[in-house]
């Protein structure tokens, strides 16, 4: 164990004499106002009707901040994680971790969790609520894009309807989401339409076939508990990795926090734009409706209250320690799977491949694809920084 210790000892860095702590507490409410701020943009765009945000704008908050995620995944996590626990450091040289790549075996095995996890809760509200997996029903007609409950909301205003929730009350449907907003001169055809449609699938699930006696609370809460299993798990990796930058930036030597300190402000916001905009597209019940507020304010605060612990030890905290590198590089590994998994299967697969009601407009489509390119372009290049 001394080896080890000393090892790490040889190959740190010295440490430069941090004699500005007036900016690192700046940070602390610099980081937390901008990032919680940004966070809130994509719920309030859809929750808070009356602001008449544009429906582009929600668009680029949403697949910009589904890119940063993809982006962190690779750049800001599995990168770092080779650099503290990799083949090459003093913790990948000493016995135990020598011989073998960690960082990546460590990613595998989390996104593999994540997987059984997800796959667990979602067979769990399956078989709880007699729910079909089957994207549609036999026999049943494909239809292009309708209004799914994250658009209806910000649209219209108002809490999504049974026929907007339940669809065709199967798996997929109360899964996915659609990018297309309403036409009003269409909304009552429509509307009489899903309705019928609802019925015949709700008797072929077994649920019954009158509509009207149906609770849309309830079916709000079915899809509220097919979604929110993997968005809290996207929420811890974020977090797991919110905390170790925190920590990194109150910690680090003057030179490096003058970098840092900008750049993590931006890289903050991205990664906050990312999360509100996966929270904007669940369906809360009425009971819950606090629950995206409170998850937004825990992530713009994870990073602050990092920071503040880290100022109070950073007189006696090494962040070149063995203990801190395994402890950041395992961290790092987990939350890396975690949001690969979340990124890729929950966020693009999910909107842009699986989706049933996904857009037919060519324009917005290449508006969206545009949108994750560039949020996972701009957050990879915030990476040479930080």
């Amino acid at each position: 164990m001394q080896l080890r210790a000393v090892t790490c000892y040889i190959l740190a860095t010295p440490n430069e004499e941090k004699n500005d702590l007036g900016s690192r507490i700046s940070s602390v409410f610099v980081i937390f106002a901008i990032s919680t701020a940004v966070t809130f943009f994509p719920v309030l765009a859809v929750r808070a009707p009356k602001l008449k945000i544009p429906l582009f704008v929600y668009l680029f908050a949403r697949y910009f901040g589904a890119g940063v995620i993809i982006a962190t995944a690779f750049i800001h996590l599995l990168d770092p994680a080779y650099a503290e626990i990799g083949p090459q450091t003093c913790v990948g040289t000493t016995q135990g971790w020598r011989g073998y790549s960690w960082p990546p075996a460590i990613a595998l095995s989390s996104a593999m969790i994540t997987f059984l996890l997800e796959f667990i809760a979602e067979r769990w509200v399956e078989k709880k609520y007699g729910l079909r997996h089957a994207e549609t029903a036999p026999n049943e007609p494909a239809r292009s894009g309708s209004v799914d409950m994250a658009m209806m909301r910000y649209e219209l205003g108002r809490r999504p309807s049974v026929s907007s929730v339940s669809r065709h009350a199967t798996h997929q449907n109360l899964h996915s989401s659609d990018q297309d907003g309403p036409n009003p001169a269409a909304l009552p055809q429509r509307q009489q339409t899903e309705k019928n449609e609802t019925a015949v699938a709700f008797n072929d699930a077994g649920l019954g076939s009158d509509v009207d006696s149906i609770d849309a609370e309830k079916m709000t809460d079915i899809a509220f508990k097919q979604q929110i299993t993997a968005f809290l798990i996207l929420e811890f990796g974020v977090l797991f990795h919110s905390t170790i930058i925190g920590l990194a930036l109150a910690t680090s030597s003057p030179s490096d926090f003058a970098t840092l300190y900008p750049v993590l402000i931006f890289h903050q916001s991205f990664e906050g734009l990312g999360i509100g905009a996966r929270l904007s597209a669940i369906p809360f019940p009425k009971h819950l409706r606090w629950m995206p507020w409170a998850l937004c304010a825990g992530y713009g605060l994870t990073t602050p209250i990092a920071i503040a612990a880290g100022l109070g030890v950073r007189t006696t905290y090494n962040a070149n320690s063995f203990t801190a590198n395994v402890v950041a590089g395992t961290l790092d590994s987990i939350s890396a799977g975690i949001l690969m998994y979340t990124g890729f299967v929950e966020l693009i697969a999910r909107d842009f491949l699986f989706n049933p009601d996904r857009t037919n407009n060519d324009k917005q489509l290449a508006f969206m694809t545009i949108c994750l390119f560039l949020g996972a372009g701009i957050m990879a290049l915030v990476g040479k920084w930080a």
